[in-house]
């Protein structure tokens, strides 16, 4: 018989088994022991739930390549959603090994590595209260303006003692500030631990920060009292971080949200690209071999922060699959998401 258009067909129906399909399992909390154990078994069943076992996997994987550099990159007020020691012990174990971040971030956990506090958000006053009292919200929780006075004074410090005659960038700013907190705190904290582990931490918008802010001010009472100010090049960063990259075997990325601190980490690859093909150097064209994304946002915003890592391929950003890039990436909140996927690896690696 002729088919109309738009007709089924026969179907010759498949073994699953034989074509070499992998099983789905119920999720049996009686049998999950650890939160290792509840990631993995999660890791077999399905959407959310086997995004992060398959992030925990990549992670594992980053971790264990003894060959592997992590760059870790940070937007969204993650220190003030009191992640700040996550990220420490991801620095501390060894399993990152460079942070490109929001300024504000920084900001945010200095105040948490030098003894301040953040609170939750009381809905009995509105925000123009808020402003009135010098708190300053992020969703549902508070920052004091005292808090970043003391972030002030602290880097003040930090700039008191700064050579005007050299140059400055983020990443030495911030290796200087965990300097200090080195010397005259106890307390955790991802900038002191950066500093203990020879971490690099880079802040591409530096200027879009508090800390931004507070190097201005430093700079005009300079000006003010006629003396000589810091110069800032934030060109030495993106080189800087370009020749750390380009002396590594492979790398890993290990995104939480997207915007700046993404794209700067991720242009990596173009970069090098440029170099070689537009200036002519003999560099090798490095991309990243893994790559972890935490970020609920959808692509079809059309932001980076919900581009997949497919479109970054094309870009001659990542190695693809096929050549042995490995990826995962998870639509969950990251203050959900970060803290289940690393407590499961650092299970996995103590084992």
């Amino acid at each position: 018989m002729k088919k109309s258009e738009g007709s089924g067909i026969e179907r010759k129906l498949h073994d699953p088994k034989k074509d070499h399909l992998s099983p789905v399992y119920p999720l049996d909390l009686s049998k999950t022991r650890s939160i290792d154990a509840l990631v993995r078994a999660m890791g077999d069943t399905a959407f959310t739930g086997r995004q992060l076992g398959e992030a925990a996997d990549i992670l594992e994987a980053m971790a264990r390549d003894q060959d592997c550099f992590v760059v870790m990159t940070l937007a969204g007020a993650m220190t003030v959603a009191k992640q700040g020691l996550i990220i420490t012990d991801l620095i501390e174990h060894g399993i990152v090994n460079a942070i490109v971040s929001t300024g504000a971030l920084m900001a945010h956990g200095l105040v948490e590595a030098t003894g301040c506090e953040h609170f939750r958000y009381d809905p009995r006053m509105n925000d123009l209260e808020l402003y009135e009292a010098g708190y300053n919200r992020v969703y549902d929780t508070l920052e004091p303006e005292t808090n970043l006075n003391h972030v002030e004074e602290v880097f003040g410090k930090v700039l008191d003692k700064w050579d005007a005659g050299e140059m400055a960038c983020s990443y030495k700013l911030n290796r200087a500030i965990g300097e200090h907190l080195h010397r005259t705190t106890k307390a955790r904290g991802i900038l002191k631990s950066a500093y203990d582990k020879e971490v690099p931490v880079y802040v591409p918008a530096f200027t879009d920060s508090e800390l931004g802010l507070d190097f201005a001010l430093h700079n005009i009472d300079r000006r003010m009292k006629k003396k000589p100010e810091i110069p800032f090049n934030p060109f030495f960063d993106l080189e800087h971080f370009a020749e750390t990259l380009l002396k590594q075997n492979r790398l890993g990325i290990f995104t939480i949200g997207g915007g700046v601190p993404r794209n700067w980490a991720q242009q990596f690859g173009p970069f090098v690209e440029l170099r070689h093909r537009r200036g002519g150097e003999d560099i090798p064209l490095k991309r990243y071999h893994y790559g972890l994304r935490i970020c609920p946002e959808p692509v079809f915003w059309g932001g980076l922060s919900g581009s997949p890592y497919s479109e970054a391929i094309s870009w001659g950003k990542f190695v693809p699959p096929h050549q042995g890039g490995r990826f995962a990436e998870v639509f969950v909140d990251a203050t959900v998401g970060l803290p289940i996927i690393v407590a499961a690896v650092l299970e996995r690696l103590r084992k």
